[in-house]
């Protein structure tokens, strides 16, 4: 009897050393279906063991003072949103947090100055308060009278500061070296005429050219704003690494010439954004039976009282343009994005690093909430869940050169995950059953619906 008493109090000491006891793990999800956003299936009942904000156990059992039971539940990584732009971060970055987007890429912006990057990356370097980690390009690099400040009027653009007038070539070298000075991710050009009438003009070639060559001193990629395969030709040619846009970008695999393009540009290992969520926002106010979603918060909803005549006319001119680019009779939306989905898949197949983003800023475009609709567009147009929930964690992650630590639920990463009561794997629409978003090992708060 004692030697069995000796032998079962070394046992409990030896589980106590073990490296998956309680006080190993500040938190650990338990027996939890896991889709760790690499493309890898699903592993089911596993166990996440988080310290010091990052992932450090992945198993069948771990023991933590600290546990959430995520038994029938569903495991993703903190979802990214790769072409962001915003008015008013401190109040736009908790609405984020709530749809579980843990991570943004401001591509520019009328408010988007040296000093307010500073604070938004600021907020995004703590998990006390809900907001997403931030990235961000530099300001747009444009010329006056064009895009963005001509399409979207706002005493908010100055020159200098919240974009930059590009006149000459000469320029552009001061002005790559006095944003390389501050930590973007990289430098934004503007090459594009659109993305509505009234069209402006192009950018010169020879302005992308030159940024792109600057850029590269400083190792620093360009990311280019496009919408049509004239500006995808400019952009391939001038060295362009990254797109930031896909809408309005028609992939035509008969086209020899733009199949050498293709060919060239993905040689590059470039990222490509999917910004579907374009189309869809203007076409909002002809299907106002959107409004009614089960998880939209109120402020969302209320946005179907804000629907005017002006914005009936915009949906019905986009409805009538999509139709008549290609070749579609039908007015139900899913059959009008089905080839740009086509188009994403395709170049997903290619190798391509497809990436989600929203583009959010227009009225109907809703922030955290319209990535989770770019989602389902490319579920509807044919896409697999898996690789859609990897083009919102590790393909954007490894755009933005973070997948060493964000993008994934693997050992070593920052613990950036997102909860679920439903599978994704079902109906991507499920990304929306959040029960828990997690940033830096840290439970979020969520807003009050």
């Amino acid at each position: 009897m004692k030697h069995f008493i000796r032998c079962f109090c070394a046992l409990v000491f030896l589980m106590g050393c073990d490296s998956k006891n309680a006080n190993t793990f500040d938190l650990v999800i338990a027996n939890v279906n896991l889709i760790d956003g690499t493309g890898n299936p699903m592993q089911k009942k596993v166990s996440i063991g988080i310290k010091d904000g990052k992932i450090t156990a992945i198993d069948s059992i771990l023991l933590g003072s600290n546990t959430i039971n995520g038994e029938g539940k569903y495991l993703i990584p903190g979802l990214f949103d790769c072409h962001v732009h915003t008015e008013d971060f401190q109040k736009d970055f908790p609405k984020y947090m709530h749809y579980g987007v843990t991570s943004i890429f401001i591509t520019g912006g009328s408010i988007c100055t040296h000093e307010n990057y500073k604070i938004m990356r600021e907020l995004g370097n703590q998990d006390s308060v809900p907001a997403p980690y931030v990235f961000h390009t530099s300001q747009h690099f444009t010329s006056e009278g064009r895009h963005p400040s001509k399409t979207y009027v706002s005493e908010k653009w100055r020159d200098g500061i919240s974009l930059f007038y590009l006149k000459d070539t000469v320029q552009i070298e001061k002005l790559v070296q006095e944003v390389a000075q501050y930590p973007i991710t990289g430098i934004k050009v503007t090459i594009e005429e659109g993305p509505a009438p009234p069209f402006v003009e192009r950018i010169p070639q020879e302005f992308v050219d030159k940024i792109v060559e600057e850029a590269s001193k400083y190792d620093l990629e360009v990311f280019a704003h496009v919408s049509d395969n004239i500006e995808l030709k400019m952009a391939v040619d001038a060295g362009v690494q990254n797109l930031v846009h896909f809408t309005g970008v028609d992939i035509i695999p008969e086209d020899s010439v733009q199949v050498a393009l293709l060919k060239k540009f993905r040689q590059r290992k470039p990222s490509w954004v999917t910004t579907l969520m374009i189309d869809k926002a203007f076409l909002y106010p002809l299907f106002p039976q959107w409004f009614d979603e089960e998880y939209l918060l109120p402020e969302y909803r209320r946005k179907k009282e804000n629907i005017t005549t002006d914005y009936i006319v915009r949906a019905k001119m986009t409805r009538s343009l999509l139709k008549e680019i290609y070749g579609i009779e039908s007015n139900d939306f899913s059959d009008l994005m089905k080839p740009q989905v086509a188009d994403v898949q395709l170049l997903y197949e290619q190798g391509f690093n497809m990436v989600l983003g929203s583009d959010v800023g227009d009225e109907f475009n809703l922030l955290g909430y319209s990535l989770h609709e770019e989602m389902q567009i490319l579920e509807e147009g044919g896409m697999n869940p898996l690789d859609i929930i990897k083009m919102g964690t590790l393909n954007a992650a490894n755009m933005l050169h973070a997948q060493d630590s964000l993008g994934s639920i693997e050992v070593g990463k920052n613990a950036n995950l997102v909860l679920l009561d439903e599978n994704p794997l079902e109906s991507i629409r499920n990304t929306l059953t959040i029960t828990k978003v997690i940033k830096n090992g840290v439970v979020q708060d969520r807003l009050i619906e």
